[in-house]
């Protein structure tokens, strides 16, 4: 099963594929390369093993799940992670994409029941 998102992402039976082209930006005074998954988030090859990233940074949205999932409020999330620059909308849009990512991979049909003989008198 092909799934296709809003921002590009597809997926093949819940795995995700690089979405769209390749962006060359300068950032820093060097090229950054990233494929993107939404504003926010992206794969950038050569960085942390190309796993999404919230783009410019190292930081993966899985820390930053995780920390939700422990209780921290976004806004807490948000004043711990000040220095990479994480946003509330960054971290809106990685629960979004966790959550595209989910259900694409828990998407599946479950077996219809067989419609049972009528026996006719």
């Amino acid at each position: 099963m092909t799934t296709t998102y809003q921002n590009g992402t597809t997926t093949q039976n819940g795995a995700a594929e690089q979405p769209g082209e390749l962006v060359r930006e300068l950032y820093g005074g060097e090229i950054y390369e990233y494929y993107p998954l939404g504003k926010y988030i992206v794969r950038a090859p050569g960085v942390c093993g190309g796993r999404p990233t919230f783009k410019y940074t190292r930081l993966e949205p899985s820390v930053i799940l995780a920390q939700l999932s422990f209780g921290r409020t976004v806004a807490e999330v948000v004043a711990a992670y000040q220095p990479s620059r994480v946003t509330v909308e960054g971290v809106y849009e990685a629960v979004k994409l966790a959550n595209q990512a989910f259900m694409a991979l828990h998407r599946t049909a479950l077996p219809q029941p067989e419609e049972p003989e009528l026996a006719l008198p």
